[in-house]
């Protein structure tokens, strides 16, 4: 699936499926892998289900199929240069602010 051309849902739909397909591979039950991940077994069905989930829930699971290391990349800082590092390397603490548009009259 390519996931830049799909909608919210389908690839939480996607993710649900790949979850439910890593159990199975491991041979767990859903109770099984709702204790390891220490959430509820209703919470886990309705993951899998409808992909529907707390992202602390997500995690959990991800982190109990031995997959929490595959989730560094999702959110990788990307370099390209060696300027872009070095922005990179100091650490925003907010957004930039935006100055609000000029109004007619408004001097600046």
């Amino acid at each position: 699936m390519l996931f830049d051309l799909a909608s919210v849902s389908e690839i939480a739909q996607t993710f649900a499926q790949r979850l439910r397909a890593l159990r199975l591979q491991q041979g767990l039950s859903q109770a099984e892998l709702a204790g390891r991940a220490g959430i509820s077994v209703r919470a886990l069905r309705n993951l899998e289900a409808t992909g529907q989930a707390t992202l602390e829930s997500f995690l959990r699971v991800a982190q109990a199929l031995g997959r929490a290391s595959d989730l560094e990349k999702i959110l990788e800082i990307k370099v390209h240069s060696i300027r872009a590092m070095e922005e990179a390397s100091r650490t925003r603490q907010r957004a930039p602010r935006r100055r609000p548009a000029a109004t007619p009259g408004d001097k600046r």
